[in-house]
């Protein structure tokens, strides 16, 4: 769990860089220059990377449930059901090149994303009432934390918000993209 916790933190870090560079390239025209630049040499690793990025997170999960036993609680399962199906989608719109797959892909890290901030914040103040909890498995009690902060709703919101940057920067965007997908349709 501590490996899967420093994965997160990674993430994190990327995602933090990356709208730190967004807000940057807003404001000033050099580092939208750098932007660019550093769109244009992360885009061809872009797609892969975010395939790469559901496929540890949905082997993370598994382990959880299934290697260490912990049973996922109900907004787990929504999360899974946000992330699983992404290792495929991905996977296939890597086979075939196809960065169109933002339109899908985008949508449900963005729902599972959500679906984790609330659980996280779930955890950090249980008392509150909640639509998914049961007391079978309740959705307010933290299996883990690592490095203080880090548990598993966590370490699913840094896999969505990550599959999101990645995939924002794969391929093509605005006009080009246009472009781009009416020749190939």
């Amino acid at each position: 769990t501590t490996t899967l916790a420093v994965l997160a933190l990674v993430a994190d870090a990327a995602v933090i860089a990356a709208v730190v560079i967004f807000i940057a390239a807003q404001i000033s025209p050099q580092a939208a220059g750098a932007v660019d630049r550093a769109r244009d040499a992360l885009s061809p690793l872009a797609l892969g990377a975010s395939w790469a990025v559901a496929a540890i997170a949905t082997s993370g999960s598994l382990y959880l449930s299934e290697g260490i036993a912990f049973a996922p609680c109900r907004l787990s399962w929504y999360q899974r059901i946000a992330m699983y199906p992404l290792v495929l989608i991905l996977g296939i719109a890597v086979l075939r090149a196809d960065v169109r797959v933002r339109r899908y892909a985008i949508p449900l890290a963005g729902a599972g994303a959500i679906i984790s901030l609330y659980h996280y914040q779930l955890e950090r103040f249980p008392s509150q009432a909640s639509f998914s909890c049961t007391l079978e498995v309740p959705c307010s009690v933290t299996l883990f934390t690592r490095i203080g902060f880090i548990s598993i709703p966590w370490m699913a919101l840094s896999a969505f918000l990550l599959i999101v940057v990645l995939l924002s920067a794969a391929g093509p965007l605005g006009e080009e993209a246009m472009h781009a997908e009416a020749v190939t349709e």
